[in-house]
C-alpha cells in the first residue's frame, strides 16, 4: 500500500466507488471467494486473507473486500449552492458513523450536498465511507472554513436556513421548510453554536413522545431533509 492511497472497505462502499468513477481504483484486495465475483471483473484484484484485509482497514468489518484509491474529492462549499435540493450542513458533528449515516440519508433524500466544517469534523474517512454504504461517492461534500460566512452566502442566494434546536425550536412540520433549505445541525452533545443558531432563519424541533428525550443526529437529519422534499 502506497502512502498516498486511501482505503475504502465493505461491499457496498467498494461497489459504489467503482460505479461512481470519481476517483481511481488503484487496487482491490479481496478474499479468494470474493475476488471471482462478476462485479470486480476488469479491476486489478489481489487475493488476500482476512487478517491482511483487517490490517488494511483497521477492523474486521471489511466484508471480504478492500479498495485502494485516491483521496476523497471534496467540492467547493459555494458550488453546493449551485445544485438543486436541500443541503445538510453539519456544524460540529464529530462521530464518523453519524457523518456517514447523514451522507446516506442525504443521498436518499436527493440533497444537493453536505457541508461540514474544515476543523472539528472527521472528514470523509474509511469509517464514514462504510457507514454511508458508499453514498459519499455520489454526493457533493464540501468543507467550510467559516460556517457562519457560508450560511450568509447561502441566504444571499435565496436559501432558507433551518437550524435544528430540540430545546427552543418550533415543530418542524409547521415551519414551512423550503425544498432547497439548508438544514443546519450542531454537534452531538452541544448542539448548534450560538453564532450559528443566530444565523438561521428559523429553529425547528422534532416532537419527542417517548421517555428518552434524545434522537440520533442522523435520524433528525433524515426527518428534516425528507420534510424539505415533501
Amino acid at each position: 500500500m502506497r502512502g498516498a492511497d486511501e482505503v475504502v472497505y465493505g461491499r457496498n462502499p467498494v461497489r459504489e466507488l467503482v460505479a461512481a468513477g470519481r476517483r481511481p481504483v488503484r487496487e482491490v484486495w479481496a478474499l479468494p471467494q470474493v475476488a471471482e465475483e462478476p462485479w470486480l471483473a476488469g479491476l486489478p484484484v489481489r487475493r488476500r486473507d482476512r487478517a491482511e484485509l483487517a490490517r488494511a482497514c483497521g477492523n474486521g468489518d471489511h466484508q471480504g473486500v478492500v479498495a485502494l484509491t485516491a483521496p476523497y474529492p471534496y467540492v467547493e462549499a459555494r458550488d453546493v449552492l449551485e445544485r438543486s435540493g436541500p443541503v445538510a450542513c453539519l456544524d460540529g458533528a464529530q462521530d464518523p458513523r453519524n457523518l456517514g449515516a447523514i451522507c446516506r440519508v442525504s443521498d436518499a433524500a436527493g440533497a444537493a450536498g453536505v457541508v461540514i466544517t474544515s476543523r472539528g469534523s472527521p472528514g470523509v474517512t474509511p469509517t464514514v465511507c462504510k457507514a454511508s454504504a458508499g453514498a459519499v461517492e455520489h454526493l457533493a461534500i464540501a468543507r467550510a472554513d467559516n460556517m457562519v460566512g457560508w450560511l450568509q452566502e447561502a441566504r444571499d442566494r435565496g436559501r432558507q436556513l433551518v437550524g435544528a434546536d430540540p430545546e427552543g425550536g418550533r415543530d418542524y412540520t409547521d415551519a414551512g421548510i423550503a425544498a432547497d433549505a439548508v438544514i443546519v445541525l450542531g454537534s452531538e452533545g452541544a448542539g448548534l453554536r450560538p453564532r450559528v443558531a443566530r444565523a438561521c432563519d428559523v429553529l425547528v424541533a422534532i416532537p419527542m413522545r417517548g421517555r428518552v428525550a434524545s434522537l440520533n443526529i442522523s435520524v433528525a437529519a433524515a426527518l428534516l431533509l425528507f420534510e424539505a422534499g415533501r
